[in-house]
C-alpha cells in the first residue's frame, strides 16, 4: 500500500510541472527495462497520464467504476476493463513481444466493441518502462511526442 500511495504521489507531483512548448518537448525515452523485470503476471491500472502541447496535461486516477486488468504469460496477453456507468463490455487477447524498448500486442479477439476496433488495426505499440512491481505503456505520436500514459501495479 505504501508503495501505491508513494506512486500515485509522484505522479501527481509530476502533473503539476510545468512542461516546455510542444517544439521543446523531449521525446519519451524507449525503456527501462532491467532483465530481471518481465511483465509475466496480473497487473492493475492506477493511472493514466494524458499529455498535450506543453507537456502532462492532466493525470487520472482508476476507481473502483472503472477498473482494468492485464495479465502475460510469457507470450500472451489479455486485458479487461469495466467502467459500472458504461453498457460496453472491454476485453482483449493476443501475443505481446519486447524489442528495443517497445511493448508491442498484437491483438487476435475481443469483446465486440473491441473487435471493431480490431478489424481496422491489430497491432498497438508502445514505449515501457517496468520495475519490478510497477510498468507504464506510453503511447507516442508520429513525432516521438507521448500521447498517454498508463500506469499499472503488480498484482501478482
Amino acid at each position: 500500500m505504501k508503495k501505491l500511495t508513494l506512486f500515485i504521489c509522484i505522479i501527481l507531483l509530476c502533473s503539476c510541472n510545468n512542461k516546455p512548448k510542444v517544439d521543446n518537448i523531449e521525446k519519451t525515452p524507449s525503456i527501462t527495462v532491467n532483465a530481471n523485470n518481465t511483465l509475466e503476471g496480473a497487473w492493475k491500472l492506477v493511472s493514466f497520464i494524458n499529455y498535450g502541447e506543453t507537456g502532462i496535461a492532466d493525470t487520472i486516477l482508476t476507481s473502483d467504476t472503472n477498473k482494468q486488468i492485464k495479465m502475460y504469460s510469457k507470450t500472451k496477453v489479455m486485458w479487461s476493463r469495466t467502467r459500472i456507468f458504461d453498457t460496453i463490455d472491454w476485453f482483449a487477447y493476443g501475443e505481446y513481444k519486447i524489442e528495443n524498448g517497445i511493448l508491442t500486442e498484437i491483438l487476435e479477439y475481443g469483446s465486440k466493441s473491441m473487435n471493431e476496433v480490431i478489424k481496422e488495426k491489430t497491432e498497438f505499440s508502445f514505449n515501457i518502462t517496468i520495475s519490478e512491481n510497477e510498468f507504464s505503456q506510453t503511447e507516442i505520436d508520429d513525432l516521438g511526442h507521448p500521447i498517454i500514459s498508463e500506469n499499472y501495479i503488480r498484482l501478482e
